[in-house]
């Protein structure tokens, strides 16, 4: 069938319908498309932000149960002076109270500036830092069993731990006349340790 320019005349109008329609349904597609895409990103969003509030709530979960499983040994150690400050006085005192209870004839002292220790084993100090305070002692001995009394009864004080790191023994050379009279002489060095935290923003522990 031929179309005549009267027949091209009367479908004009419906065919520039048409057009509009198809653009129209074009860009209704396109923008429902972007959209659909957009939604989808935002189901994403809110999935993931729903996720992370599970892991944090996970983690405060654990986080409270390590919290009480370890706080009691850790305000323990804290009591002891293990972790905190060094407490020369406490070590000071102890020393005395031990030479007066087991009567031994005095026990001299000294005790160096507190440094960073690095044991000579492999530890996890974590964001902890190990320190040492060097304490010599010197003391008269009836004999060496005086010596062991001395550790034995620093380490029953339950104070912070330390190493015994050198200890000698040399006689007086003298012939006692009295037979609780010291024979020997001892000198120790001990390294008392402790623990701190890190310094945070540059500020104090």
């Amino acid at each position: 069938m031929k179309l005549t320019s009267h027949d091209w005349k009367v479908l004009q109008l419906p065919l520039v319908v048409l057009g509009i329609v198809v653009l129209a349904v074009l860009l209704l597609l396109g923008y429902t498309g972007k959209q659909k895409d957009l939604a989808m990103q935002a189901m994403q969003a809110q999935q993931n932000q729903l996720q992370q509030a599970h892991n944090r709530f996970q983690t405060s979960g654990d986080e409270k149960d390590a919290i009480i499983k370890y706080m009691p040994p850790y305000l323990d150690l804290v009591r002891k002076g293990f972790i905190g400050e060094e407490r020369r006085i406490e070590w000071i005192d102890d020393l005395r109270t031990i030479n007066q209870q087991y009567k031994l004839f005095g026990i001299t002292y000294s005790i160096g500036a507190q440094e960073t220790y690095k044991p000579p084993f492999n530890v996890a100090m974590g964001s902890f830092v190990l320190h040492r305070s060097p304490m010599k002692i010197e003391t008269p001995l009836l004999h060496e069993g005086d010596l062991l009394t001395i550790v034995n009864a620093l380490t029953s004080q339950h104070r912070a731990p330390f190493t015994l790191r050198d200890c000698v023994m040399t006689r007086t050379g003298m012939v006692a006349k009295n037979k609780f009279a010291p024979n020997l002489n001892a000198s120790c060095d001990i390294d008392w340790l402790t623990v701190t935290e890190p310094p945070r923003d540059g500020g104090h522990p």
